[in-house]
């Protein structure tokens, strides 16, 4: 069985991590699939929003510290494809955890579980996050004497409140849901978060999908700028969606007190 599944429910992909016995740890099969659904999602427009999530007790549990450190240390030898190709490719891992991808499509967490280390990082690079009420999330890489190379010095900062974040990078300690959900971390807390996800994402996917792409591109690539500059960036997004087919479908089918039939177009 494949560690990690892709599965089409109209325009919404949902992802499973399925490694429930290492409580869906990355391994280097795991960062090669899941790699190659992110480059999925992104080409093919039938998908409008991606949903992720992990199956059992854990949503990630970061990297399998028995198989992937090893191997990228050099401490353990390769010992079947996953494992080449991860030598290979030393990118493999950064993009599985969108740390340096884009999918280019909105992603929604649901987190069933402990998002820890590498899950957190991966969490860090999704756009919504609803979290079971147990979830505890957090970056433990220090405690390993190792370094949260997925990204979160650079993105905890700036999703959390600064001194939050960096006595969570410094201590290695986890945050409950709840915590998270305070902080803004999170967008909900739900006794059932992947139903909570997918209604969320159905919602996404029935908007017209140039337009969620171009909102969800600007507001990525306008943060952190001062305000004249990002009002400048937005306008670059913002321009072609007018000029769409959809732009037209969207106010025709609300005079005609109808669904529109959005085409990405």
């Amino acid at each position: 069985m494949p560690v990690v599944n892709l599965e089409r429910r109209g325009h919404v992909a949902l992802i499973t991590l399925d490694r429930p016995e290492a409580l869906n740890a990355i391994s280097p099969e795991v960062a090669v699939r899941l790699d190659r659904i992110w480059h999925e999602v992104r080409d093919d427009d039938a998908i409008r929003v991606a949903v992720l999530t992990g199956t059992g007790r854990s949503f990630c549990a970061g990297a399998d510290l028995g198989q992937m450190i090893p191997l990228v240390s050099g401490a353990r030898q390769p010992e079947n494809e996953w494992d080449e190709q991860i030598l290979k490719d030393p990118g493999t891992g950064g993009r599985a955890l969108l740390r340096n991808f884009d999918p280019d499509k909105p992603v929604v967490a649901a987190i069933n579980g402990h998002a820890i280390a590498g899950g957190m990082e991966l969490v860090q690079g999704t756009d919504i996050r609803i979290a079971a009420p147990a979830a505890k999330l957090g970056v433990q890489e220090v405690k390993w004497a190792l370094f949260p190379a997925g990204g979160s010095t650079v993105r905890l900062p700036n999703q959390l409140p600064f001194s939050k974040a960096m006595e969570l990078l410094l201590t290695g300690d986890l945050i409950s849901a709840d915590e998270a959900l305070q902080l803004g971390f999170l967008n909900y807390v739900d006794k059932e978060p992947l139903e909570r996800a997918m209604g969320v994402a159905e919602k996404i996917a029935a908007n017209g999908p140039l337009a969620v792409r171009a909102i969800r591109r600007s507001a990525r690539a306008c943060a952190g700028l001062p305000e004249a500059e990002a009002l400048k960036v937005e306008s670059q997004f913002s321009a072609p969606v007018f000029q769409t087919e959809d732009a037209r479908e969207g106010p025709r089918a609300f005079m005609e007190k109808r669904q529109p039939n959005y085409q990405g177009r």
